[in-house]
């Protein structure tokens, strides 16, 4: 069963300061996840994770991560700019961007980051705007659909990322004769896998491709960027990944393939973001309004604004109706927002127990691709984003946005001079 990390006495003082809705986010929690993820992968000496910066861009939690050891995968203007603040340059940064506009190739370049190429035309495209520098990466794309021993998992085929591998081959041996000397290689085949196949699986495609390129091209491959795709369990009786499992898994299959072609010197490098900070952030909301119509309706004072994954994808997110975790599931409601949207819900039909207006509700698992999705539809603003930190104190890490920063791109008229 999944537990808050926040107690009830705990929000009761919380909310003195900071009034719902906000993410909160369990440093402790993170720490030791990216601790056990680094022991998975201890055996290969260059192995790094490139957090994925728009699964949780804020700066506190990237200083955490940077602090156990973690690089940044940036994919805009934006993120490559939030890296430099954050004082990351060069092989600090992982820039894996699509459709790419030029001046975020200029800024990639003037951070001396590495750039992971999504396109065989963004080659030329490259080359003219910066040049080709020394290492430089590329973004793989087998088409067809990936599939484990338990069945289907995705369709890359559909996915506009990548090179093909025609393209992949080609594009190699046309970066080295422009000038690029050491190579990388990435893919992402699926998206939040259950299974610890999955990257031991997917290191073998990449590794076996990495030799052949190797052999056909004459290249040199410095690393294999796993990306993500290790998933988590958004319910509460679903298996966790064990990332030691999987770290042992891409071990075997770096010693059968890589190691006796020569390339055990390659580093190995992911690219997780829902692995590293989904568990560890949760929403907390109050109830404030009860409707009984067709259904049992609770509205909190969150909203889509706050968490869209739910009307986004139909996804699953656990929620703990906090004082009452061990009193019987015997209600069955929608968890609404008020958003001018019927699918402003965070559940449908949820058997929960009783809940009463002023209760505080916590949804599980939004500590990626939580508040990073979030909008201002409706002219709803964003929450405040707090950190429980290790020593069980609470730090503001974004404050709320208040009607002025919704107002604040109609800086060039007086219409609203003087919102607060």
């Amino acid at each position: 069963m999944k537990k808050p990390f926040v107690t009830l006495e705990q929000l009761q003082e919380i909310t003195k300061t900071y009034p719902t809705p906000f993410h909160i986010y369990d440093e402790k929690g993170i720490r030791e996840n990216a601790r056990k993820l680094n022991k998975a992968f201890s055996w290969n000496k260059g192995f790094k994770e490139y957090f994925a910066v728009k699964a949780t861009p804020n700066p506190y939690i990237i200083n955490i991560l940077k602090e156990e050891g973690c690089g940044l995968d940036c994919s805009s203007m934006t993120e490559l700019m939030m890296a430099e603040a954050m004082g990351c340059k060069g092989e600090d940064i992982m820039f894996s961007s699509n459709a790419t506009p030029a001046e975020e190739f200029v800024k990639a370049a003037q951070l001396d980051a590495i750039i992971n190429l999504d396109d065989y035309t963004h080659i030329d495209f490259l080359e003219k705007t910066v040049g080709i520098p020394e290492l430089i990466s590329c973004r793989y794309n087998p088409g067809g659909v990936f599939k484990t021993a338990n069945g289907i998992m995705d369709n890359p085929g559909d996915a506009k990322y990548g090179f093909t591998r025609d393209q992949l081959f080609d594009g190699f041996a046309k970066l080295k004769e422009m000038g690029a000397k050491q190579f990388g290689i990435h893919s992402f085949l699926a998206s939040n896998t259950a299974t610890n196949e999955y990257y031991p699986i997917l290191a073998g495609i990449l590794f076996e491709l990495a030799v052949e390129l190797r052999d056909k091209t004459g290249v040199e491959i410095k690393f294999i960027n796993l990306s993500g795709g290790v998933g988590i369990p958004y319910k509460p009786h679903s298996k966790a990944n064990d990332i030691m499992e999987i770290g042992e898994g891409v071990r075997k299959v770096y010693e059968e393939i890589l190691v006796p072609a020569g390339m055990g010197d390659v580093a190995i490098y992911t690219e997780l973001g829902r692995f590293m900070l989904a568990p560890y952030g949760q929403l907390v909301a109050k109830a404030i309004h009860e409707k009984h119509i067709y259904k049992e309706y609770i509205g909190l004072d969150a909203c889509a604004v706050d968490l869209m994954r739910p009307a986004m994808y139909g996804a699953y997110h656990h929620i703990t109706v906090i004082g009452k975790e061990n009193e019987s599931c015997d209600h069955k409601y929608d968890v609404t927002g008020s958003l001018c949207e019927n699918n402003d819900k965070f559940a449908i039909d949820r058997m929960l127990p009783k809940i009463d207006i002023g209760d505080y509700i916590v949804i599980h698992d939004t500590g990626a691709h939580g508040y990073a999705m979030g909008y201002n539809y409706n002219g709803k603003l964003k929450s405040a984003e707090l950190l429980l930190t290790e020593d069980k104190s609470v730090k503001l890490i974004r404050r709320a946005e208040t009607p002025k920063d919704y107002f604040a791109t109609f800086d060039f008229t007086d219409l609203f001079k003087g919102v607060e």
